[in-house]
């Protein structure tokens, strides 16, 4: 792999983090919405990644095995298929008529873990770039 191309792959390791980063925040900041009804109940979201290959003549593909550069991109936002929380509150505003109101589907405890993960991989990410960073500016170095 050519040393340029590690600031590619690192980009697209930030840019995936990002996103994931973003998506816990607006999981974590809806954590404890209330809703009437179970359809208008906030689900949380997940990032969904995708791997993409490239080879040294820039073509990419989506196989795996192949030999190149290898990126990351988000391939989608889902929802997560969890069952939203029912409780009954029957003196709460937004009680539907027969008492219940509806929470998120959201795991704080996992989401908490999921911020902590996507933080690490993109402090690493960060951490791959300044090496790249260095070792080309030593390599030019070595010209003089």
């Amino acid at each position: 792999m050519a040393l340029m191309g590690v600031f590619d792959v690192a980009a697209s390791g930030l840019s995936a983090q990002n996103v994931r980063l973003n998506t816990v925040a607006s999981n974590l900041a809806n954590a404890e919405s209330v809703s009437s009804s179970i359809a208008q109940t906030y689900r949380a979201r997940v990032p969904v990644f995708q791997a993409i290959l490239e080879n040294e003549h820039g073509r990419v593909s989506r196989r795996y095995g192949s030999e190149g550069l290898s990126k990351v991109e988000v391939a989608a936002i889902v929802e997560s298929p969890a069952p939203v929380r029912k409780e009954y509150r029957p003196d709460h505003p937004l009680a539907d008529p027969q008492g219940y109101v509806y929470f998120p589907n959201v795991n704080v405890m996992e989401q908490m873990a999921d911020m902590i993960a996507a933080s690490s991989s993109y402090r690493a990410n960060v951490e791959m770039a300044m090496t790249a960073r260095e070792l080309l500016l030593r390599t030019l170095e070595l010209g003089r």
